[in-house]
C-alpha cells in the first residue's frame, strides 16, 4: 500500500513552475491596484465606500492565493476518476441557475448565497468541462482520427452543455467553452479538416442565426459597426472605452488619474477595466500587462508539452486556453475590434468567486507543473 501512495505521489514534493508562479502574482497584484483605481467612484456614488470593491476583490484574492498553494499538491491525476461527474455536475449546475438563477440584466446567470455572495456557474462549469475532455478523450486517444468515433461523438456531448448556457443566455461563456474543446480536440489528434468543414457549414450559419433572432444580439453587431450611430444609446460604452484608451497615450495620465471612470464607462472595474489601465498606465502599461499574459500562455504551453501523460497534458492546455481566450477576446471587445459581449479580464475584472475559482484552476495547473520536473 505504501509502496503504490509512493509511487502515485512521487512527484508532489516537486519543485512548482516558479515563472509561472511569479507570472500570476504580477498579473494579480496589477489587477487588485487596478480595480482599486477603476472601482473607487463607483463604489463610492453606489455604497458611499471607495474601497467597498476592493476590499471584497483583496479578500478572495488572499483565499484564492491559499487555495491556489494547497491545489497544487494535490495530484492532478485525481480527477481523471471523476470526468465523467465533471460533465453531469455542469449539466446539474447550468439547470439550477434557469431554476433558482436570479435574473440581472435580462440574464439568469447568476446564483445568490446571499444578498452579498453569489457566483457564475458558468465559471465552473468552464474548469470541469476542461477535466471531462481531458478524461473522454484520453480514454478515446485510439478513435480520435475518426469522424464517427473521433469528431462527431464528443462534439455531440458538448451540444446539451451549450444548449443551457444559451438558454441564460450566456453567449460569451458559450464561445470560451467551445473554443477550449476545439483546441483540447485538435491537439488530443482530431482532424482540424473536421472543424473547418463543420464550422462553415453549421457553425457559422448557426451563429449567424443565434444573432439574427436576438434583437439585443443584432444590436450589439450594428452597433458595432457605427458605435457613433447610436453614442448615447448602445454605443456608449465603446466608445468611452475608446476615448479613455486614446487618452492615455504612451506612457498614460497616471495610476488613479482616470476621468472616464468617473461615470462615464459603466462598470469601469469589470469588463472594461482594461480601459482604464490603459488610460492610467498608456501604451507601455498595457504592454507590459500583455506580455505577462505572454508569459503565462508560454509556460502553459511548455507544462502541456512536458506533461507525463495525456490527460495531464490536456487539462493544462485547457486552462492555459481559458484563459487565453478571455484575454483576447476582452481586449477586442474594449478596442471595438469585435462586438462588445460580456468577457472579463482574467485577474483584473472585478468578481470575487470568479477570481478565486481561477485561482484554483492556476493550482492545478501547478500542479501539472510539478510532474514535469524529473525526480
Amino acid at each position: 500500500m505504501d509502496k503504490k501512495v509512493k509511487k502515485f505521489s512521487s512527484f508532489l514534493n516537486n519543485p512548482i513552475d516558479y515563472t509561472l508562479v511569479i507570472t500570476i502574482l504580477l498579473l494579480l497584484a496589477i489587477g487588485l491596484v487596478m480595480v482599486l483605481s477603476a472601482s473607487s467612484p463607483s463604489a463610492l456614488s453606489e455604497w458611499g465606500d471607495s474601497y467597498r470593491y476592493f476590499n471584497r476583490q483583496l479578500i478572495f484574492a488572499i483565499l484564492g492565493v491559499i487555495a491556489m498553494l494547497f491545489i497544487s499538491k494535490i495530484d492532478y491525476r485525481f480527477y481523471q476518476k471523476f470526468y465523467k461527474h465533471a460533465w453531469w455536475i455542469s449539466a446539474i449546475l447550468l439547470v439550477l441557475v434557469m431554476l433558482v438563477g436570479r435574473e440581472v440584466n435580462e440574464a439568469k446567470r447568476w446564483i445568490y448565497i446571499t444578498d452579498s455572495l453569489s457566483f457564475q456557474p458558468s465559471e465552473i462549469v468552464k474548469f470541469l468541462i476542461i477535466i471531462f475532455y481531458a478524461g473522454i478523450l484520453t480514454k478515446n486517444r485510439d478513435h480520435l482520427g475518426e469522424f464517427k468515433n473521433g469528431f462527431l461523438k464528443h462534439i455531440i456531448l458538448l451540444a446539451p452543455i451549450i444548449g443551457l448556457l444559451l438558454l441564460q443566455p450566456h453567449f460569451s461563456a458559450s464561445i470560451v467553452i467551445i473554443a477550449i474543446v476545439s483546441v483540447m480536440m485538435i491537439l488530443a489528434g482530431c482532424k482540424f479538416w473536421q472543424f473547418l468543414a463543420v464550422g462553415g457549414g453549421i457553425g457559422i450559419p448557426g451563429l449567424i442565426g443565434l444573432i439574427i433572432i436576438e434583437p439585443y444580439r443584432l444590436l450589439r453587431v450594428t452597433t458595432f459597426l457605427d458605435p457613433w450611430k447610436n453614442a448615447t444609446g448602445e454605443g456608449w460604452q465603446v466608445i468611452q472605452s475608446l476615448y479613455a484608451i486614446g487618452s492615455g497615450g504612451l506612457f498614460g495620465v497616471g495610476l488613479g488619474e482616470s476621468k472616464q471612470k468617473y461615470l462615464y464607462i459603466p462598470e469601469p472595474h469589470n469588463d472594461f477595466i482594461f480601459s482604464v489601465l490603459s488610460e492610467e498606465l498608456g501604451f507601455i502599461g498595457c504592454a507590459l500587462v500583455i506580455l505577462l499574459f505572454a508569459i503565462f500562455i508560454w509556460r502553459g504551453v511548455l507544462i502541456a508539452m512536458k506533461s507525463p501523460d495525456m490527460f495531464g497534458s490536456l487539462v493544462a492546455i485547457g486552462i492555459t486556453t481559458l484563459v487565453a481566450v478571455q484575454v483576447i477576446l476582452n481586449i477586442a471587445v474594449v478596442t471595438s475590434s469585435i462586438p462588445a459581449t460580456g468577457i472579463p479580464l482574467p485577474f483584473f475584472s472585478y468578481g470575487g468567486t470568479a477570481l478565486f475559482i481561477l485561482l484554483c484552476e492556476m493550482g492545478v495547473l501547478l500542479n501539472i507543473s510539478r510532474a514535469s520536473v524529473k525526480s
